[in-house]
C-alpha cells in the first residue's frame, strides 16, 4: 500500500468506534517527503474539534521550542504528525487525557513509519512515544530518558510533553529549555534543510 493509501485508511479507520466518548476523528499528516516525524501522545479536544495537529496551547509551546512560525510547522512536505492515538481519547476524571487507546499504534504506526521513508529526525514527545519507539532502550522515567537524548540519535529525539500540565516540570528541570531545545532547534533545521 502506497503512504498515500495508508493515510487515507488511517483517517477512515473506526478500529475504537464505540470506545472514544467523543468518536472517531483520526488526526495525522504525513508525505512522503516529510524529513521531521513528530510522534505524540493523541489529540485533545481542540485538536479533535478542528482535525489539525497541535492546534492548541501544546502546539503552540511545541512551536516555540522549534522556534517554527505555524507556516513552517504545517507544511506537510516536511513534517509528518503521527500520534500514538489517532484519535481523542476523552478527559480522564483525574484531569488531563485519558492515554491513547491501545489499539492504535501496532495498527498503524509500523506500516506508516515504513512508508516514511524521507524522515531523518523523529521527535518523541513523553512517555507514550518513547515506550514504543525506545522499548527497553528507555530509561525508567522520562525525565531521565529525555535527559540521556544522546544515545537515541540520530533518529530519535525524546522530549517532554509541551502541556501546560508539564510546567511545573519545566521549572524543576531548567536544563531542558537551557541545553536541550538549541540541540533540538538544531537537528530539527539540519533534518529539513540537509
Amino acid at each position: 500500500m502506497s503512504l498515500t493509501e495508508l493515510l487515507e485508511s488511517a483517517r477512515a479507520c473506526r478500529a475504537c468506534e464505540g470506545l472514544l466518548p467523543h468518536g472517531c476523528r483520526p488526526v495525522l499528516r504525513g508525505s512522503p517527503t516529510a524529513r521531521l516525524l513528530i510522534v505524540g501522545q493523541a489529540p485533545g479536544a481542540r485538536v479533535h474539534a478542528t482535525g489539525i495537529p497541535w492546534n492548541d496551547p501544546s502546539g503552540n509551546r511545541l512551536r516555540q521550542w522549534l522556534a517554527m512560525d505555524r507556516e513552517a510547522f504545517y507544511d506537510e512536505s516536511r513534517i509528518g504528525v503521527l500520534p500514538m492515538g489517532l484519535c481523542y481519547p476523552g478527559t480522564s476524571p483525574k484531569g488531563g487525557d485519558h492515554p491513547p487507546r491501545p489499539e492504535c499504534a501496532p495498527l498503524w504506526h509500523p506500516p506508516l513509519r515504513a512508508a516514511l521513508t524521507g524522515v531523518r529526525l523523529t521527535l518523541l514527545i513523553g512517555q507514550y512515544a518513547q515506550a514504543w519507539y525506545l522499548g527497553t532502550r528507555r530509561k525508567p522515567t522520562m525525565t531521565e530518558t529525555v535527559a540521556a537524548w544522546r544515545e537515541y540519535g540520530p533518529e530519535f529525539l525524546p522530549l517532554p510533553h509541551p502541556s501546560w500540565r508539564n510546567t511545573a516540570w519545566l521549572k524543576k528541570n531548567p536544563w531542558f529549555e537551557e541545553e536541550l531545545v538549541p540541540v533540538l532547534r538544531r537537528r530539527v533545521a539540519e533534518a529539513l534543510d540537509g
